[in-house]
């Protein structure tokens, strides 16, 4: 008896237009930040002599990375004014002021006159347009975070954390490939004078254009259902006195990410600029993050499938092991840069991509952005902005070993705040949120989130 024809399965629809356009204008945010952090990082052998002028080229240095540590000093600031305006005005108002505050920092430090211009001003303009960042980048990641996770579908919230350290890895790719293109064509004496100023004014074009997009954001359903009906919405006293536990889980989590990331995205290059030969730094993070961009997605889908608590804990022990030696080995070869700056920014984009679930999941909806945004930012901020200075400091004293296990003590700081995030200290949210966010359209389902990963 002959059998019908099977009919073909009907295809998911791919997530609506407005859906993808808000998570592309969201996790973009972090494109801007990386490009600018990390050419921060790479070209301050360039300019350092520019601003804090010396006989010793180490000591210059010592004065860009202190510049950098006072920018990231301030990240707490902006942990509560940007989580604050987060939580009671929306999450789209502070992500535009954020990308706002990067902008301006950016152009300020492409335009900056030099120490033989002005004289003592020119590290305080260096300084002012830090300042500006820092606070951006306090308060940029947290509202991102609430505001991804809060449209993502229940089951695919680590593959959206993944666009996070997607676009990370493409503004470090960006800002690298742009500075190896740059020091081929121009040579280091032209990257030395004013080569390096391209980066930060190619930086502030791209803030601009990405102001644009945040300009049509749609806010999330779940702070509009959840959080504008509550007077006590973005307390920072009801984060330190009604969560403060988990406030403190919260800064376990970030610890390592916060070390780590001063290391990786600052030292190493710096040290490699030094090490090896000119613009072969650069074309190590082009490799590195090129990897990275196109692993990223199936990391989010893999940490999805096996849970981001068992994730976090795996990926934290074996870089513990991994990133020690390949720090202290660490040698002016092409392969010996790329092997010591790809064991950190694997792990960083690993936990960041587990880091705004496990976040977010504890804090409820009215005090999510501060309550994300302060330990995030005073965590990152205070062990960021030693890092660079004391990496440098104890290199030069032969304390290398000392200081990359420091490192990796913070970092293995997650496994027991992973047990801790199991369930007790877990917030639900305070209403049913439904299958899907409802103001951006159904959400994206698997095939469908595999296309918005490629906008």
């Amino acid at each position: 008896m002959p059998t019908a024809p099977r009919r073909p399965a009907p295809r998911r629809p791919a997530p609506p237009l407005p859906h993808r356009r808000s998570v592309a204008a969201t996790v973009v945010g972090n494109f801007v930040e990386s490009f600018d952090w990390l050419g921060y990082g790479l070209f301050a052998p360039l300019f350092a002599q520019q601003f804090f002028p010396s006989s010793n080229p180490v000591t210059s240095l010592l004065g860009a990375f202190a510049v950098l540590g006072v920018g990231v000093l301030v990240r707490p600031l902006g942990g509560i004014l940007l989580g604050r305006l987060a939580d009671r005005r929306g999450r789209k108002p502070a992500l535009m002021l954020a990308i706002a505050l990067m902008t301006g920092g950016s152009l300020l430090i492409g335009l900056a006159p030099t120490y033989e211009r002005i004289g003592f001003l020119a590290p305080v303009v260096l300084l002012v347009a830090r300042v500006a960042q820092g606070v951006s980048s306090g308060g940029e990641w947290p509202a991102a975070a609430a505001y991804l996770m809060e449209v993502a579908p229940r089951h695919r919230k680590c593959l959206y954390g993944s666009l996070f350290s997607l676009t990370t890895a493409a503004g470090a790719f960006a800002a690298s490939l742009l500075g190896g293109a740059l020091t081929a064509g121009l040579g280091t004496e032209a990257m030395t004078s004013w080569g390096w100023r391209v980066l930060f004014l190619v930086g502030g074009v791209f803030g601009l254009l990405l102001l644009l997009m945040r300009n049509r954001l749609a806010e999330t359903e779940v702070f509009r259902r959840q959080a504008t009906a509550r007077s006590s919405r973005g307390s920072v006293r009801e984060v330190l006195s009604t969560y403060r536990r988990h406030a403190l889980l919260s800064v376990l989590l970030v610890a390592g990410t916060g070390t780590v990331g001063g290391t990786w995205t600052s030292v190493i290059p710096a040290v490699g600029q030094r090490i090896a030969a000119p613009g072969t730094m650069f074309w190590v993070v082009v490799c590195a993050t090129a990897t990275l961009m196109v692993v990223q997605v199936p990391i989010g889908l893999l940490a999805d499938r096996v849970g981001a608590v068992r994730f976090l804990v795996v990926v934290s022990t074996v870089f513990a092991a991994i990133g020690s030696y390949a720090y202290l080995g660490m040698t002016g070869t092409f392969g010996g840069l790329l092997f010591a700056y790809g064991t950190g920014v694997v792990y960083l984009a690993c936990a960041t991509t587990v880091l705004p679930k496990l976040l977010s999941d504890i804090f409820p909806p009215r005090v999510r952005g501060v309550g994300i945004g302060l330990p995030h930012a005073l965590t990152t901020s205070l062990l960021g902005a030693v890092t660079p200075a004391s990496a440098t400091y104890l290199g030069e004293h032969g304390g290398s070993g000392w200081f990359i296990a420091a490192v990796m003590v913070t970092v293995l700081l997650s496994l027991p705040a992973a047990a801790l995030s199991r369930g007790r200290l877990r917030i639900p949210d305070e209403q049913p949120m439904g299958p899907e966010p409802q103001s951006l359209g159904a959400g994206p389902t698997e095939q469908g989130m595999a296309m918005a990963g490629k906008q």
